[in-house]
Parts: structure tokens; C-alpha cells; sequence
């Protein structure tokens, strides 16, 4: 990776991770400071710790990797990205999506309208996050269309082999072996989970799918045929803005820092 690559990333990462005044500010200093003094002025400009925190490391990887690049240029850059970020976040679209009785006043996308097509837009990955997995076959089938796209899948299930009260299943099974087969499954072990008052483990109750960084369906719906066709069930489907990236990165998080274990093919 060349230097001038370095920063252009490094400055990318950053304004994706500050509020946009803030990295104006860090540009600024980057621009008007010495060498000796860059630190401080950025940790007087910048109050919050986790963000003076990245801004700092931003400073130390452009003095680390790319020290030959001047001040000026690795401002532009900072500026650039967080204009591009603000547009982004600016630009971003929600909608409401629904299963159960209709009404006339108010409609709106169905559930599973809005996950195949957070499915079918994906390019480079999606992760798919659920407590109940069961009974899915055109998200089965979707999923395997990504996989021949080349799409990279993650898949987050509650358990691998059974829901307590609720029966005995291989989520795996439920999954469908061409699923499995191109997909990496991760769930919650129990020994990584938190004990409530009555002394049982909390549970993975999120049901979400994300592509890409880029598109963010969220929803009460978990991933089963009933959910779709005859529950009540309300969530919203994103494209653009922060929350898809979001939410990609904190999943990502919980696989490096082994809170969510790989099942095994």
C-alpha cells in the first residue's frame, strides 16, 4: 500500500467515525499545527475521549506509514472524506416494513419483500442475524444466489441446535444444506452470556440483516414462515447513513473478540 493510500483510508475511517464538525476540526489542526504541538491542540479540540482517541491514532499512522506526505494533503484528504461521510449520512432513506391485517390508510412493504431485497442488492457480503430460524425457502434461496455472486455470507443464530420450550431443531438443517454448505454460521455460547436474577442466560433475540454496509433491514420478525405470512410483525428496512455500518461492525466485533463462536460445517 502506498502512503498516499494509506491516508486516503485512514481519513476515510475516521470521518466515518466522527461527527462531521469533529473532523473539520482534526482537518484543521492537522493543517494550521506543528509537528510538536498537533497532539495537544487535538486533544484540547477534540473533548470526547473515544473520538480524540481515533483522531490521534490517525495522527500516529500518518507519521508511522506515510510521514512523507505533507500536512496540507493529508488535511484535503480529511476534509474530502468527511464531506463524502456527510453526504452520505444525509442521504440516507428509511421505510417501514410489516406483516399482518391491512389497512387501507397506511400501506406498506411486507417482511419478506424487504429482507430478499436487502438480500438480492448485495455485492460483497451480508450478514443475517436471527433467534428463530425455520421454514424459509425463498431466504434460503436468495442467500445461495448471493453465494454464486460471490457474495460473502455471515449467519448469527441464537443456537446451533435447539430453542428452550419451543422444540428440539438443527438450525443448520433449517438453514438447508446449500446454505450451510456457503455460508459461516456463528451463535451465542452460553458460557459467554450474562446471568439474569433467575438465573438464566440471556438471549440472541436480534433479527436483522445487513448488505454491504450499504442496506439495513431490522425487524420483530424472526427468520420462519409464520413471521412472514400470519404474525403481527413491524421493523423498517435502511439504505444509506451510518446505521447499516453500524450495526455490520458491531456484529463483526463480537466474532474478533470470540463473544460469538463458529459452528462448524
Amino acid at each position: 500500500m502506498t502512503p498516499e493510500r494509506a491516508i486516503v483510508e485512514s481519513a476515510y475511517a475516521l470521518a466515518c467515525s466522527l461527527p462531521s464538525s469533529t473532523a473539520e476540526s482534526v482537518a484543521a489542526a492537522i493543517l494550521s499545527c506543528s509537528e510538536s504541538s498537533l497532539r495537544a491542540e487535538i486533544t484540547k479540540r477534540v473533548p470526547h475521549h473515544q473520538h480524540r482517541d481515533l483522531a490521534l491514532a490517525f495522527v500516529d499512522r500518518w507519521r508511522c506509514e506515510a510521514k512523507d506526505v505533507d500536512a496540507r494533503t493529508v488535511s484535503v484528504a480529511l476534509q474530502t472524506a468527511a464531506l463524502s461521510e456527510q453526504t452520505h449520512r444525509d442521504s440516507h432513506s428509511v421505510e417501514l416494513v410489516w406483516t399482518g391485517p391491512d389497512t387501507e390508510d397506511t400501506p406498506f412493504r411486507r417482511t419478506e419483500q424487504a429482507i430478499l431485497q436487502v438480500l438480492d442488492a448485495a455485492k460483497n457480503r451480508i450478514t443475517l442475524v436471527s433467534f428463530a430460524v425455520y421454514k424459509i425457502p425463498n431466504i434460503g434461496k436468495a442467500l445461495v444466489r448471493a453465494a454464486k455472486r460471490g457474495v460473502k455470507l455471515t449467519v448469527i443464530v441464537e443456537t446451533p441446535d435447539k430453542i428452550e420450550g419451543e422444540g428440539e431443531y438443527s438450525t443448520i438443517k433449517a438453514l438447508g444444506q446449500e446454505v450451510a454448505a456457503c455460508s459461516t454460521v456463528y451463535f451465542w455460547p452460553k458460557e459467554n452470556r450474562p446471568l439474569g436474577d433467575n438465573n438464566k442466560v440471556g438471549i440472541l433475540h436480534v433479527k436483522c440483516a445487513v448488505a454491504d454496509g450499504e442496506w439495513l433491514f431490522l425487524s420483530s420478525a424472526n427468520l420462519t414462515q409464520q413471521a412472514f405470512t400470519i404474525n403481527m410483525e413491524l421493523g423498517m428496512l435502511v439504505r444509506g447513513g451510518t446505521m447499516p455500518k453500524k450495526v455490520e461492525q458491531q456484529f463483526d466485533r463480537l466474532i474478533q473478540r470470540g463473544q460469538l463462536r463458529e459452528i462448524p460445517p
